[in-house]
């Protein structure tokens, strides 16, 4: 494996551990596009590659053979005579054909990448795959076959949830996140990119921890020019990013997009019903599986609130990109120059980046719970709200306390004033009349830079600053 490849560490471990395994495995690596998937399999696997295929998009089956045959040669070239096959499985036979010329101590590494893109239609090409496996490599002991797609509504629906002869063939899934904030401060110090804590959580708060955006930030620039660059100027890559990433990973993406944006338009989430009557999508298993297809690829969250039936879950927006993209980049024009920079003191910022901070530490409830000294006691994380009051994160926790965090981002340490106190009392009285809960309340603080002290600060029980979310 070569040096450079950042975090995946647990990733790396289960790859390792499937080529030391006693029996043949099928391995389904799939997560949003730009999150590094391939990188990683190239990486683990420098070398070892025994044969690798990638699919093209938008060509024919006749295309994808001629590509199979051309990567066959390259791995392959004493089989230069070779005819090139005319359907799938024709290609599948010649591959264990050469697979079983080839000798070797080690599993045989099989990477077949964009799978969604070979499945072309009328090629047949998934019954040429269920062929390959069920008749040949399962049976083995010497085969690593590793599939990969960021096509989400296809891996999903054709492959982990496959009713016909693929049906629980997969022995292992492997769903690759975004960086988590410690990563994504090793990727940049990687790329020579030295930042200041705010500046990385605010590059987070923009575009999540996914890799390819971040290989985009330029090392001479502040985190605001490079969102300014990145987002704004005419021709900005992330300005059709978009569409592409939605397009990308969903058939008719559109339905998925109104999701979104309806989400989008409400801090806490809505209900299924909501949604329904928000987008005017019919109730029935298309929606059932949109939303299972955001939910898998990372977009929303599903939770009930504290205390609350599964009937009456709701659904949230947690994809940081898209978040800012409707909040700002969709609301912009090319033509102006200047429209984050005046953004920045408006209160749409300000509830933005308030939103988008909850989020952060939605996606780092681990090294909240770590920096707590409670990662080894039994919690629950929980949202909840009533008429009067809301608290976007609850900690239940088994030793009969509950932590209710309020989550602020500020460029200063975060001051408690007459009016927020009195705000902070309501919602815990008003949790504890509505809930009936016995269990002690603990006020968490989660800032930026931390609490600043004055006469209100006696209230809270746990001053986080920013830096326990770099905490893996």
């Amino acid at each position: 494996m070569k040096q450079g490849l950042i975090g995946r560490t647990k990733e790396i471990r289960k790859l390792h551990g499937y080529i030391k395994s006693r029996k043949s495995e099928f391995v389904a690596l799939y997560g949003r596009r730009r999150v590094g998937k391939t990188y990683l399999i190239r990486q683990v696997f420098d070398g070892q590659m025994t044969f690798h295929l990638t699919g093209l998009a938008n060509v024919g089956k006749k295309a994808q053979l001629t590509q199979f045959h051309a990567e066959y040669l390259k791995y392959f070239p004493e089989n230069e005579g070779i005819t090139p096959a005319a359907d799938w499985f024709g290609a599948f036979r010649q591959l264990i054909a050469a697979l079983e010329e080839k000798k070797s101590i080690q599993k045989k590494v099989i990477f077949l990448d964009e799978l969604p893109w070979l499945d072309t239609r009328g090629s047949h090409f998934l019954s040429g795959l269920e062929h390959f496996w069920n008749s040949w490599a399962s049976a083995r002991t010497d085969i690593l076959l590793i599939v990969c797609g960021s096509a989400a509504s296809w891996m999903i629906n054709n492959l982990l949830n496959n009713r016909g002869g693929l049906h629980n063939r997969i022995t292992a899934r492997i769903k690759l996140e975004p960086f988590n904030l410690s990563e994504t401060e090793a990727f940049l110090k990687e790329k020579q990119i030295i930042y200041n804590r705010y500046q990385t959580v605010l590059l987070y708060m923009v575009f999540g921890g996914v890799p390819f955006y971040l290989e985009q930030i330029d090392s001479g620039l502040s985190a605001m020019q490079n969102i300014n660059e990145l987002c704004f100027e005419r021709n900005a890559p992330f300005r059709t990013e978009y569409d592409n990433l939605y397009a990308s990973l969903f058939n008719q993406s559109d339905r998925h997009k109104s999701v979104i944006e309806a989400l989008s338009s409400k801090k806490k989430g809505l209900s299924r019903e909501a949604i329904i009557k928000t987008t005017k999508l019919s109730n029935g298993g298309g929606l059932s599986r949109i939303l299972k297809e955001l939910e898998e690829s990372n977009f929303i969250r599903k939770y009930r609130s504290f205390g609350k039936k599964e009937k009456d879950s709701l659904y949230q927006l947690t994809d940081l990109y898209s978040l800012f993209y409707l909040n700002f980049i969709k609301k912009s024009s090319s033509d102006d120059e200047y429209f984050w920079t005046n953004a920045l003191e408006s209160p749409l910022f300000r509830t933005w980046s308030g939103y988008a901070f909850e989020m952060v530490c939605l996606h780092h409830i681990s090294a909240i719970k770590n920096a707590l000294r409670i990662g080894g006691i039994q919690t629950s994380v929980a949202s909840w709200h009533s008429a009067s009051a809301q608290i976007d994160l609850l900690i239940d926790r088994k030793d009969q306390v509950i932590n209710l965090c309020e989550m602020k981002f500020s460029i200063h340490p975060y001051s408690i004033d007459k009016k927020y106190a009195a705000n902070l009392r309501n919602k815990i009285g008003s949790f504890k009349t509505d809930t009936g809960t016995k269990k002690a309340i603990f006020l968490t603080l989660i800032s930026t830079y931390g609490l600043a002290n004055n006469q209100y600060a006696g209230m809270v029980q746990n001053d986080l600053d920013m830096d326990v979310l770099f905490v893996n």
